[in-house]
């Protein structure tokens, strides 16, 4: 068949047809990272073997029984999570489901048509949902990312056909007119980025979507690719169209293994049906896609680093101007956005600018993807509308702080060179203009909640030795002035802090914001910034009082017995890993200071609260 008749085929072709579920009892496996990392091959295998032995058709196309994997659908502190879709009886979800639990569910579910309730999600699965606006995620947990037939039923390509129907300016109006920013870090207007990338005149342009996700507790990016490729796929071949471009690049860091498997697989499938090559369905335009696979520099994530990897050299960045729309990779115009800006373009074109721009707020449009770790109830990934509140995420959607004990501190945002916000503003609508004015940042979507355990000064040092550990140590006031600041935050934590310290730590901030030549340094001090901010009694009480008020910092911590909790029952003394415990019965429990290791053991054991 040629390729013009192939694309014609496909023209023709109805892309809305979904699967006929009255016939077909689905099995969907939530076959992600996190999936991966809780079983869910060992699930995948154990449902095949189990539907073989059984003799009930599994593969595609037997119209009984189809085993099907999916991307992440969000709620990771679940996995491995698993739909069953009964024609009868409707779908059912099932977590922490292990190879050991498949016989009942195909004797008693699938045969017996009879649910296992004990097994169920539950209310904190349908309490995740309720207050997410999903639309990049809405495939999310539907589609296999590994079949282009799957992403094509659920509607996919549709908007790239309908770009090809307009011109250039079109697409990057509409793009202009949704109001959506770049979901990279920095927000900016991606209809204005395309537009001057379109603008500069050149026979070779670059078109790249980054990849390179590096903030710790951020896994966004992955995920997406990891769940439906060719949605980001299809977003990036609209934006080479619009302006101009007939070079791609995917940058994606190798820790992300499964994410660059299943976009390799993508870039195949699109060539193969038509989507990708020379005269991609008989528009004549052309287009060619490759993966750099980066290092795991987290300065790549810097585009003018990133593009230095790219050409073979060591990732660091450069002044600007000139900018990347006009001299970018190899000095030619390039645009760089990052993998959930793409994945948002289908979504305007297929609805329209106006459409997308209704959802959010006035300068925030749309929805925003956050990864949630830490202190919470239930971590994962959620897709939620601009505007909505820190509140309303932490204790609506993820279930607030576990722990009778414990209590909500602050959650970072932004990734290491975010910000942390306090429980006096969990109010606060997220959004780009609103998280700056406390101190934070958008960022990529990080967010890592901490609870009243946490120590806020060695929260900052934490994320500092990471952004300082990170720079590429090109300019001086980031390569030095982060060392000088971690230093100081490391004396602070042993006790060792004095007088001045805090000033300093400012002072040191404020220059390497305004001084730096990238991104990296010119956010790496916004932890210290905030927690300063926010959390000075904290710094005060490690200088002054050599205490750590969280009880974190081990250099500071002295442990006692409190003589009128202590029942004398001896626990303590059983559960102490280096003899540091003093016990006799009826008698107090003493502590030996000197061989104490501070493990924290003993207050951990102690049922009564004794030991502070």
């Amino acid at each position: 068949m040629s390729k013009n008749s192939k694309n014609k085929k496909l023209n023709n072709k109805s892309v809305n047809t979904a699967p006929n579920t009255n016939e077909l009892t689905q099995v969907l496996i939530c076959m992600g990272t996190g999936g991966v990392a809780a079983g869910a091959l060992d699930v995948w295998a154990s449902f095949k073997e189990e539907l073989v032995l059984r003799n009930i058709p599994a593969m595609l196309g037997k119209r009984s029984c189809k085993v099907k994997q999916t991307g992440c659908r969000g709620l990771c502190a679940m996995d491995v999570l698993v739909d069953i879709i009964d024609p009868k009886l409707g779908k059912h979800t099932y977590k922490h489901v292990k190879p050991e639990m498949v016989s009942d569910l195909i004797e008693k579910h699938i045969l017996g048509h009879e649910p296992i309730v004990k097994w169920f999600a539950g209310k904190d699965y349908e309490q995740f949902y309720v207050k997410q606006e999903r639309t990049v995620m809405k495939q999310y947990g539907l589609v296999d990312p590994e079949s282009i037939d799957d992403y094509i039923e659920a509607g996919g390509y549709i908007a790239l056909k309908k770009a090809f129907k307009m011109e250039q300016v079109e697409v990057i109006e509409e793009v202009k007119k949704s109001g959506l920013r770049g979901r990279g870090g920095a927000g900016f207007p991606t209809g204005m980025k395309w537009g001057f990338c379109h603008a500069t005149h050149g026979n070779d342009k670059y078109i790249i979507v980054n990849a390179d996700e590096g903030d710790p507790g951020a896994f966004m990016d992955r995920s997406l690719l990891e769940g439906n490729p060719h949605a980001v796929l299809e977003g990036l071949i609209i934006g080479a169209y619009a302006i101009g471009c007939n070079h791609g690049y995917f940058y994606c860091r190798a820790e992300y293994p499964l994410a660059v498997k299943r976009l390799k697989i993508a870039i195949e499938q699109a060539n193969e049906h038509g989507f990708l090559g020379d005269d991609i369905l008989g528009s004549g335009f052309n287009l060619d896609v490759k993966v750099k696979e980066g290092a795991g520099a987290f300065v790549c994530g810097e585009e003018t680093a990133l593009m230095a990897s790219i050409e073979g050299m060591r990732g660091m960045p450069r002044p600007r101007p000139p900018f990347p729309a006009h001299q970018g990779l190899w000095k030619k115009p390039s645009n760089i956005n990052n993998v959930e800006t793409f994945a948002n373009i289908p979504l305007i074109i297929n609805n329209g600018g106006d459409w997308y721009a209704g959802i959010g707020t006035e300068k925030s449009k749309g929805t925003k993807i956050f990864s949630l770790t830490g202190k919470i109830r239930n971590t994962g990934l959620i897709e939620v509308p601009m505007g909505i509140t820190i509140k309303e995420v932490v204790f609506d959607i993820c279930g607030g702080i576990p722990g009778r004990k414990r209590k909500f501190k602050a959650a970072q945002m932004g990734g290491p060179s975010g910000g942390c916000i306090p429980e006096s503003l969990v109010d606060v609508p997220i959004d780009y203009d609103s998280l700056v004015e406390v101190g934070a940042i958008m960022g990529s979507g990080g967010v890592v909640v901490m609870d009243n355990t946490a120590c806020m000064v060695d929260m900052s040092r934490f994320f500092l030795t990471f952004t300082q550990q990170e720079s590429c140590g090109k300019c001086v006031p980031c390569r030095i002035g982060t060392k000088t600041m971690l230093e100081i935050l490391t004396r602070i934590t042993l006790g060792h802090g004095c007088e001045g310290d805090v000033d300093l730590l400012i002072s040191l901030a404020n220059d390497i914001k305004g001084s730096s030549l990238c991104g990296l340094g010119q956010t790496a001090p916004n932890p210290v910034l905030s927690t300063i901010r926010y959390y000075r009694d904290e710094y005060d009480a490690h200088i002054r009082e050599k205490r750590c008020p969280a009880n974190s910092c081990k250099a500071l911590l002295k442990f006692e017995v409190i003589e009128e909790l202590c029942k004398k029952c001896g626990i303590c003394l059983k559960q102490c890993p280096v003899d540091a415990i003093i016990w006799k019965p009826k008698t107090k429990a003493v502590i030996e200071l000197d061989k104490c290791i501070k493990c924290q053991t003993c207050i951990d054991a102690c049922p009564f609260l004794a030991i502070h």
